[in-house]
């Protein structure tokens, strides 16, 4: 038995996507009456966006899936001033110029998820297009009236920054009377009713809704996402080299595959309902496999969420590269590649200095740890001397030293 009367939020709630809904009967109903218009929001702060936002988008995908308007609001006007949500500081101020580069390099992302032409096509808006266009006393007058301190102050976004006696600007506390506006304006645009986004967004989302209630009587909804945790407690969407990104400049399809497939087993279930558009009975079926079957499991989660994220071709290609560096042993040349002066290498490059240049390793410490522990492999020799060094003796004939960390993390350095 189903627990909601929409397909759309039964397919949410069945693939573990909700965490808190404002009016979950009021939204359902709708929902199931006819078709809705929802949007999440994201800024412009840097040229990609990373797998937490793969989760939100996933969500207007279904929106779109299920016969409803989907739109993504691109900020334009709010990376202007960044979100200060569970921030120590403030955000580094954009120019226009780079807010609309990092946009221009994230449309495409989201043209691999949602469809923006079809017969019902999504849309993408940039709320810069209101913003930036506001009378700041006549916005004051008719927005910021409705908005009381105390209650702003309450929110844990700003309160836990006060409590650390950290300084909040002026600037930044603005923030949340502009993500508040904009559903306000896209329900006046589009006749937006759903407002979705990560837990942490929770105040920032229930301020537009009841500003749409105060300024027009409009009824608006708002629903959020767990934050979501690995098994072992860590928090999704760090790598060995960091964030993972969604555009494939900043994280190679190739690491992206890795990164899926190397998924905790209690999660693979999890991961596989979220990010897969697999059906849930295939997925409960993998999901219920264990030892080595559950490793082909593993890869085809990564394959398919590459896929989605970067194009079948892309997945299929990473595949291939993994099972012939891990299977077969060979010299993969579509491994992750890091270029370096030739002259580096006549000169002899310090392993640890390698390490750190090809991302295996954070510092030389982490990277010194590696070595002592007998995790490093040069051209699949292990070495156990720190203080090694790479020269032109240690190319493979086809042009590249091959640095490894573990079984599953592999870069070639190409002397350029």
């Amino acid at each position: 038995m189903t627990k909601y009367k929409s397909d759309f939020l039964n397919i949410l709630e069945q693939r573990g996507f909700i965490h808190q809904i404002s009016d979950p009967e009021g939204l359902d109903a709708l929902a199931a009456k006819g078709r809705i218009s929802g949007y999440v929001g994201y800024d412009a702060t840097a040229t990609s966006i990373h797998i937490g936002n793969l989760i939100s988008v996933t969500m207007l995908y279904w929106l779109q899936h299920t016969g409803h308007q989907a739109i993504s609001l691109m900020g334009g006007g709010t990376s202007m001033v960044g979100d200060p949500s569970f921030r120590d500081d403030q955000r580094r101020l954009l120019t226009v110029e780079q807010i609309a580069a990092n946009i221009e390099s994230i449309k495409s992302v989201y043209s691999h998820i949602l469809d923006y032409e079809g017969s019902n096509p999504a849309i993408m808006v940039n709320n810069a297009d209101w913003l930036l266009k506001l009378n700041y006393v006549e916005f004051l007058r008719d927005v910021g009236k409705h908005f009381s301190v105390n209650r702003m102050l309450s929110f844990d976004s700003v309160k836990l920054r006060l409590d650390r006696e950290q300084s909040l600007s002026f600037l930044e506390f603005n923030y949340m009377i502009m993500q508040g506006y904009d559903f306000v304006e896209l329900n006046r645009r589009y006749g937006t009713v759903l407002q979705m986004g990560g837990s942490d967004q929770w105040g920032n989302i229930i301020n537009g809704v009841d500003l749409s209630h105060r300024m027009d009587g409009n009824q608006l909804y708002a629903l959020t996402t767990p934050l979501l945790t690995k098994s072992s407690g860590e928090k999704m969407g760090k790598s060995a080299s960091g964030a993972v990104w969604l555009n494939a400049d900043l994280f190679s399809p190739y690491d992206f595959w890795q990164y899926f497939r190397n998924t905790e087993d209690a999660d693979v279930e999890k991961w596989l309902k979220i990010f897969t558009r697999m059906p849930l009975d295939e997925v409960a079926r993998l999901g219920a496999l264990g030892g080595s079957e559950l490793n082909e499991a593993k890869k085809i989660l990564a394959t398919e969420v590459t896929a989605i994220v970067h194009g079948r071709e892309a997945a299929e290609q990473a595949a291939a590269t993994a099972q012939a560096t891990f299977e077969s042993g060979a010299i993969d040349l579509s491994l992750p590649t890091i270029e370096i002066a030739s002259g580096e290498l006549d000169a002899g490059m310090g392993l640890l200095n390698a390490m750190v240049s090809a991302g295996l390793a954070g510092s030389n410490g982490e990277a010194r740890r590696h070595v002592q522990s007998g995790a490093v492999r040069i051209n699949d020799t292990v070495t156990d001397d720190a203080r090694a060094t790479l020269d032109s003796a240690a190319l493979l004939p086809e042009g590249v030293v091959k640095l490894s960390v573990g079984k599953k993390k592999h870069v070639l350095l190409k002397p350029v």
